[in-house]
């Protein structure tokens, strides 16, 4: 088995015993295997599910990809059909597509070489933590490191011995050989770590001993720091906070090879890419320039288009409206049958098809009852996990929501933003001070391990009727109510394990709604989300007739909702004066690459 599959597994069986339900044993086993092989997207046969095909058009050795005839096919659906996918290197590309539409699936495949991707290209695919390891953050990376080196001159011997000296696939790996300068692997690692976040205490820590959060910024470490000809990072900020986000964004900025990049910060993506690359309707379509730039072209293009299939259905129109008023008459007989073929060669040669918009949806928190404040307030609480003053997260803390609050909490990892929201709902109790809550307060949260609370073996549909059969058992009734959340058709019906985070997000945001909480407490609540679904996120938070609090690195959200910014420093919250779009460029100014 390999160490993804066995990771795989380790968490699924964690999943699968954390279900409320009695099961035994084998039952815990069974589930934790099918959760497994689903998010591997693999079959239980340890197949991939995946069916691909593609015909390699440039040259063996090139460092360019281009690829024709692409198609890819999961669980038998079609994602992608006769497409064009080309990747030139030095550019950065993002991948669009709404949740569900394949865009992991895809980026999977690659890094699976499904398609015909020439060996002298090495593919790094970032989708999941680091091992849990004895060794420390910092060991970790070089170790990667050595062992990239060390496969890097097997390679060069190998292919002097098998194509002589004079190999023109040599040449690329004598470079990347260079660049790695092993006399400056301890210091290059240490700027990325510190980078995303670590600091001179925790890149010391052992990976085994942390979450899973900061593992996968040390996998994101590991893949920066060896710097693949060809890197795909499937939503890379999911786990970083602003801070680092902005080092990334800065990072990744002078990125020098290849990267193809799925994110759903519009913000991100302008700071990133040269590219875009748009997944819709099961095609592939190629952009020039960042998101903004996408965003025009497409909306020019589209405005063309319906010029000319309105401009082509008229001319049918005309075409057809002669036709039939032409009678008996010889020569008007042999002018309709001349248009006709005009027709028929207009059908033959396909007809202009109108533009299929985006599908967007706007969903909303129940209005809830107006409360008179104070709804909820701190007064000088200090907390620490382990009662001593000397580790206290926060001191003296004052703090108060009502229920016309949209309070962002900013800050860098580690400084207890969630704790704060914890705090919030009485999960923690702190040391001194005082936590007032008005009593017809109701909170309702969402944490970036809601996700959890799901069982992936059962559709969506399945799990909504059960976890609320008081309610109602009728599956029409479920539908319409995941539906207003956008998760419509298969998505409903699907294993949970097969979707995509942001469809499952999108089932945690349903069951949320379902409490009718009058205080949200969103911590993370963009992770997995496309665009426009954060967009309607944000919608639907600033329609809210309840109070809401925030811990996001999405930019864009914050910007569109934030009243309040409170930067979480210094063991205490203090209330930051400027704008997001500010507080970004104050960070931009501290990076150090």
């Amino acid at each position: 088995m390999s160490v993804s599959a066995s990771k795989a597994k380790r968490e699924a069986k964690r999943v699968a015993q954390g279900k409320k339900t009695k099961k035994t044993k084998n039952e815990v086993e069974e589930a934790a295997e099918e959760i497994a092989n689903l998010k591997l997207q693999q079959d239980k046969h340890g197949i991939s599910d995946r069916v691909t095909t593609g015909v390699l058009d440039s040259l063996e050795t090139s460092r360019d990809i281009k690829l024709s005839s692409v198609s890819l096919l999961f669980h038998g659906k079609v994602l992608i059909q006769d497409s064009t996918l080309e990747l030139n290197y030095g550019r950065r590309y993002g991948l669009l597509g709404e949740n569900g539409c394949g865009k992991s699936t895809l980026l999977n495949a690659i890094a699976a070489r499904e398609f015909p991707i020439p060996a002298n290209i090495d593919i790094y695919l970032l989708n999941e933590p680091a091992e849990p390891t004895e060794y420390s953050a910092l060991e970790y990376v070089v170790r990667e490191a050595e062992h990239e080196l060390a496969r890097l001159e097997k390679q060069v011997e190998d292919i002097i011995v098998e194509d002589g000296p004079e190999s023109l696939l040599l040449d690329p790996l004598y470079e990347r050989i260079d660049s790695l300068d092993p006399s400056t692997f301890e210091s290059r690692a240490a700027v990325i770590l510190t980078g995303l976040g670590f600091n001179p205490k925790t890149i010391q820590k052992k990976t085994k001993d942390m979450s899973g959060g900061w593992r996968m910024r040390v996998a994101l470490s590991k893949a920066l720091f060896v710097k693949p000809t060809l890197l795909l990072l499937d939503d890379p900020t999911a786990h970083l906070d602003l801070e680092a986000c902005v080092w990334l964004e800065e990072y990744l900025k002078r990125f020098d090879r290849t990267l193809v990049l799925v994110s759903h910060s519009m913000d991100f993506l302008n700071g990133v890419c040269t590219n875009m690359i748009d997944m819709r309707l099961q095609k592939i379509a190629m952009y020039g320039g960042n998101y903004d730039s996408y965003i025009k072209t497409r909306s020019e293009l589209e405005t063309n288009q319906m010029k000319q299939y309105q401009k082509q259905q008229d001319e049918i129109q005309h075409i057809k409206k002669f036709i039939a008023s032409a009678g008996t008459y010889a020569n008007l007989v042999r002018q309709a049958k001349s248009r006709q073929k005009i027709l028929d060669k207009m059908e033959a040669d396909g007809l202009i098809q109108p533009v299929v918009p985006d599908r967007v949806f706007s969903f909303r928190f129940a209005d809830v009852e107006k409360l008179p404040p104070p709804v909820l307030s701190f007064d000088d609480i200090s907390f620490s996990y382990d009662g001593n003053p000397e580790n206290n997260l926060y001191e003296n803390l004052s703090f108060g929501v009502d229920m016309d609050s949209r309070i962002a909490l900013v800050g860098p990892n580690g400084v207890g933003k969630s704790t704060l929201l914890k705090i919030m709902t009485g999960q923690l109790q702190p040391q001194s001070g005082r936590v007032s809550k008005h009593t017809h307060i109701k909170m309702g949260v969402y944490s970036q391990h809601s996700a959890d609370q799901l069982d992936l073996t059962k559709t969506p549909l399945e799990f909504v009727r059960d976890k609320f059969s008081s309610i109602s058992q009728d599956f029409q009734y479920w539908r319409q109510q995941l539906g207003r959340y956008g998760l419509t058709g298969e998505g409903q019906t699907a294993q949970m394990a097969t979707l995509s985070e942001g469809q499952r997000s999108r089932v945690v945001f349903a069951l949320l709604a379902l409490e009718s909480p009058n205080i949200l407490l969103l911590d993370e609540p963009t992770n997995g989300l496309d665009i426009p679904t954060i967009d309607s996120l944000a919608d639907a938070i600033n329609a809210f007739s309840g109070g809401v609090v925030v811990v996001s690195h999405d930019f864009r959200l914050l910007d569109k909702i934030a009243k309040d910014i409170f930067v979480v420093e210094n063991k205490t919250a203090t209330r930051w004066d400027g704008s997001i779009s500010q507080y970004k460029q104050k960070l931009a100014k501290n990076v150090v690459l």
